[in-house]
């Protein structure tokens, strides 16, 4: 099985100019991954999109470090402009992960209704919006070589119950889950029943582990934020946290997912040494699993 690291994972690092995208390959590669998600573009002014994707895609063929996932930001229920609009631009983000050499792209649905008002308007109701538009999506994506997928992202469309009805509603081949492992806590989800109901879906799978506090106790402070219901979590290292990664783990084995998992870490800690001591618990946990 096939580790990659998201590139949000070198954030830190990325953010201060100690490293570009391009170098993110070579990172990842030192660090002994088998392959690298790219999140977003950080295309130099100037610069084309297609380009930069192509340019990417050559050191990644350089470094024979395969482009495993390119996951894309969205809003299909309060798009900026039109939905139509809104749509064509999630397409021309299927065109540059066919250039990118990409097979697979996570884009976001919504995020929903305005939290703390009531609006007599639910999920089913955005359903009937979002799922028409991500078929068209997927439809045009799968001429490409493309397969679609949306995450547990978002609060508002993250429940296991909500993405398991967004794939249903949409019930096209091309289309299915980004799992990941950690962010059904930020809906107050307890990630291994939720792993059970969402495995079969799965396209692509992010490990990540979060730290849990009550929402009934003291606010832990700095690094922290809060779920859906209130409780606190704070991102951490694979394996130092309270996600239930062999669980998780082992729902995929039982869904027989044979596809590529990315650490997407987005801790305190160095993020460097975030993704070497997470690598080395997940090809151990993998193990444990019997998914290798």
């Amino acid at each position: 099985m096939k580790i990659a690291a998201s590139s949000y994972s070198f954030s830190q690092y990325i953010n201060d100019g100690r490293l570009t995208q391009f170098d993110c390959i070579a990172k990842a590669k030192d660090l002994g991954f088998d392959a690298i998600e790219f999140v977003d573009f950080l295309t130099p002014k100037g610069t084309d999109p297609l380009d930069y994707a192509k340019a990417l895609r050559e050191e990644c063929e350089r470094l024979e470090m395969p482009v495993s996932n390119f996951t894309v930001g969205a809003e299909l229920l309060h798009p900026s402009t039109t939905l139509e609009e809104e749509i064509q631009r999630v397409k021309s983000m299927v065109d540059l992960a066919a250039a990118l050499g990409a097979t697979s792209m996570r884009h976001d649905a919504t995020s929903g209704y305005a939290l703390g008002t009531r609006s007599y308007r639910g999920f089913a109701d955005a359903l009937a919006v979002i799922a028409p538009a991500c078929r068209t999506i997927t439809e045009y994506a799968a001429e490409k070589g493309v397969r679609t997928m949306v995450e547990n992202h978002g609060f508002f469309c993250q429940d296991s119950e909500r993405v398991e009805a967004l794939v249903n509603a949409v019930a096209h081949d091309n289309f299915g889950l980004l799992c990941d492992m950690g962010n059904f806590l930020c809906a107050d989800e307890a990630p291994a029943s939720a792993f059970g109901r969402v495995a079969p879906y799965a396209f692509y799978v992010h490990a990540k582990d979060f730290i849990v506090k009550s929402g009934d106790g003291r606010d832990p402070g700095k690094g922290f934020f809060r779920s859906r219901n209130g409780n606190y979590l704070r991102g951490t290292i694979v394996g130092h946290g309270d996600v239930p990664i062999l669980h998780c783990l082992s729902a995929l084995k039982n869904a027989g997912y044979a596809g590529a998992i990315a650490i997407e870490f987005e801790g305190m800690e160095d993020c460097l040494d975030g993704l070497r001591i997470g690598l080395a618990n997940l090809r151990r946990a993998i193990a444990d699993a019997g998914l290798e």
